[in-house]
């Protein structure tokens, strides 16, 4: 069976490292790239970068001639009252989560076509159709990142799919403030239908899901993996 090739960029995130734990047995190579010193010097499959790929972009030496997969990880929670955001937090927003997704993307292109069956993951968040409070930045940062793949997935279709995965609250090293509490933690929970919030294997499966060929007839969704947070209502 041939190599797949996958490209992660914000490897160092908790949901890029159990997904790079989730395929360490697959027939593929992972060239991941993030600013943290590799996690998993013993696997083999995995080729990691120290490299700032947000503002850089992906490396053209760095990309296969053929790639199969990318995902692009990095991400923001801003959380402020409207009125205590300033033009930095809307540029610092954008930047992190649209601008470096959109310069990566650009980076691999190229490489993802010539495989005829290529599958791009970005990611947004349950507050850009939810509406929440103290989430303007964010949210419209995440907006940004759903137009655009699905602006990608009618342009590349068929060779590429360009999928989004929204999630709510997961505990991550992102989220660590809001859930450091374990009352704040289980209120928080509580607002979710299933009672709990994400873990990052919840969104590992997704990812790991949308880059296989079992989604080859998915492409310019954006898939809530949110504890029913953004289609159902509940009471308290």
């Amino acid at each position: 069976m041939k190599t797949k090739n996958y490209i992660f960029v914000g490897a160092g995130s908790d949901v890029s490292k159990e997904l790079i734990r989730r395929m360490s047995d697959s027939d593929v190579r992972i060239i991941a790239f993030s600013r943290q010193e590799n996690p998993f010097p013993g696997q083999d499959n995995l080729d990691w970068n120290v490299l700032d790929a947000v503002s850089q972009g992906v490396p053209s030496s760095a990309i296969p001639e053929q790639l199969h997969g990318f995902v692009y990880f990095p991400g923001t929670i801003t959380l402020k009252p409207f009125t205590s955001l300033i033009m930095e937090d809307f540029s610092r927003d954008m930047e992190i989560n649209f601008f470096g997704a959109a310069r990566a993307v650009r980076s691999v292109i190229p490489a993802m076509r010539k495989t005829g069956s290529s599958s791009i993951v970005l990611f947004s968040t349950v507050a850009v159709v939810r509406g929440m409070a103290y989430h303007s930045s964010i949210a419209a940062a995440k907006a940004a990142v759903e137009g655009f793949a699905r602006s990608l997935a009618a342009e590349y279709a068929p060779a590429i799919r360009v999928n989004c995965v929204a999630p709510s609250l997961t505990e991550t090293g992102l989220a660590e403030r809001l859930v450091s509490n374990e009352e704040r933690k289980n209120s928080l929970a509580q607002r979710h239908p299933l009672k709990r919030i994400g873990q990052p294997d919840d969104i590992a499966s997704a990812v790991e899901y949308l880059l296989s060929e079992k989604s080859s007839w998915i492409t310019g969704q954006v898939i809530g993996v949110d504890g029913g947070m953004s289609t159902l209502s509940i009471n308290s």
